[in-house]
């Protein structure tokens, strides 16, 4: 079985740099170890797990009770949500942020980029895809691993019909005490408060975390800057065709609730997500495609 394994995935691979191999509970996953950085991606949701830009700490965080099994979304680095956000309307049974962060991708590329490693992964609409969404598409997921993260989400309307969809980078960033950093770059926004779509509110200055947060601000195109005095970093999370953020913390009841948390990892992680979301879902016609971008950068403070 590890031969097959070996031999399928070998064609991709890029020797002392780029390799697939056996993951946490045996899920493939490309390790990227280069001059620049180092990082994983799982095929399992095309899921970003590490990214460790040289001389820096790690960036993401991970729970310890991630499960890593199929069926089961991994809990941190950066899941993929599509082609809904939260819950499926009118439909409890869906599986919560759509279905392609527990699917199995396949890769399509791996190559160098100067001193950065692009790894490209897709999925498709299949039959598997119809229970939950009658569309038919083609999603490509791009993520760049050097000094800076890139990853970029291509959306294909391979049907014959309109479709439209929400999408989420859902990136959990690993933080010193949450409690104390701050997210610059949305004040003066609008945003949504949980589920509630009804009742627009507005953010006045930096956004600090002290309850549970679950906010979608809307219209977004800034550069979110997000300060951390613990870890003495910066971490910049620009951009393109996205024109929601999301910014998830779930403290400490919220967390109880979450199978998948250790007690007080909450304390250890934001999330910040490029997304387009609620209002601002993408509409596709036959043939068009859509891309969003996500640019990452760590500056030490």
């Amino acid at each position: 079985m590890e031969a097959a394994f070996a031999e399928s995935h070998s064609r991709f691979e890029i020797p002392g740099t780029a390799e697939v191999v056996p993951g946490n509970g045996g899920l493939p996953k490309v390790r990227i170890a280069s001059p620049a950085a180092v990082g994983e991606i799982y095929l399992h949701g095309a899921h970003v797990t590490s990214w460790k830009p040289a001389g820096e700490e790690e960036i993401f965080f991970l729970s310890s009770r991630s499960r890593w099994e199929d069926g089961h979304a991994i809990r941190g680095g950066v899941p993929v949500c599509f082609p809904w956000f939260r819950g499926k309307p009118g439909d409890p049974q869906s599986p919560a942020h759509g279905f392609v962060r527990t699917t199995a991708w396949r890769i399509e590329s791996i190559a160098q980029v100067g001193g950065a490693v692009a790894v490209t992964m897709f999925t498709e609409s299949d039959e598997r895809t119809k229970k939950w969404w009658p569309a038919e598409f083609r999603l490509l997921h791009r993520v760049t691993f050097g000094r800076e993260l890139s990853l970029e989400l291509v959306v294909t309307n391979t049907g014959r019909t309109s479709l439209r969809f929400e999408e989420a980078l859902h990136a959990y960033y690993r933080v010193g005490n949450v409690e104390i950093v701050r997210a610059r770059a949305l004040d003066a926004l609008h945003y949504y408060e949980g589920t509630d779509l009804h009742h627009k509110q507005n953010q006045l200055g930096d956004i600090m975390i002290g309850s549970e947060t679950d906010r979608i601000y809307l219209n977004t195109k800034d550069t979110i800057e997000l300060e951390d005095p613990l870890l003495h970093r910066r971490i910049c999370v620009a951009k393109e065709n996205s024109r929601t953020t999301v910014v998830w913390n779930p403290w400490a009841q919220k967390e109880h609730s979450l199978s998948d948390f250790a007690d007080d990892e909450w304390k250890k992680m934001i999330c910040i997500e490029p997304s387009n979301v609620s209002d601002f879902a993408v509409n596709l016609a036959p043939g068009q495609q859509h891309s969003m971008k996500s640019a990452v950068r760590i500056v030490n403070i």
